[in-house]
């Protein structure tokens, strides 16, 4: 049986660390899958820089989209970011919310269907105000849906709030 767990909340508020604990905690050698392209030169350092902080005790994966295409079954997987991943579906789609959110949300009943551990980071983008423009709501809204589907599907959920994990769920 998979176990589920989400860690959200805002940007820099400690998320992917407390998540990389979290994963070592259960596993001596965990899976970490990263989600992100690489959009330009300064993403591309930050990738590098995040690959340097972790040490040889990660097996690390990079997926854009097809995490179910990875068999992970016994281990514990750290897939770091939904909000990324969804960024790749949304981008594919031309902004298109509907077909995004299938598209994802089938590819993560996949995916959890193995027997693993599965540790989830997200962003809580719509925290704050109405963004301004109508391609940030359309992702606004997506990342919102697809956090509530991962959520309800959740074994545990975790609010980061500057660097303190807060249980949910």
């Amino acid at each position: 049986m998979s176990k589920i767990i989400l860690i959200t909340g805002g940007q820099r508020s400690g998320k992917s660390s407390y998540a990389q604990r979290l994963a070592l905690k259960h596993s001596s050698s965990p899976i970490y899958m990263a989600t992100s392209r690489t959009w330009d030169e300064e993403h591309r350092q930050r990738i590098i820089r995040h690959k340097a902080d972790r040490g040889s005790e990660w097996t690390n994966i990079e997926e854009e989209k097809q995490l179910s295409k990875h068999l992970v079954t016994g281990r514990t997987i750290l897939i770091d970011c939904v909000t990324l991943w969804l960024t790749n579906f949304f981008y594919d789609n031309d902004s298109n919310i509907e077909l995004s959110l299938k598209e994802a949300q089938q590819e993560f009943a996949n995916f959890v269907e193995q027997d693993a551990t599965f540790i989830f980071v997200t962003n809580e983008i719509g925290l704050g105000g109405m963004p301004e423009n109508t391609i940030q709501r359309k992702f606004t809204d997506l990342q919102g849906w697809m956090n509530q589907y991962i959520a309800n599907k959740a074994n545990e959920v975790k609010f980061m709030v500057s660097g303190i994990p807060m249980k949910v769920k």
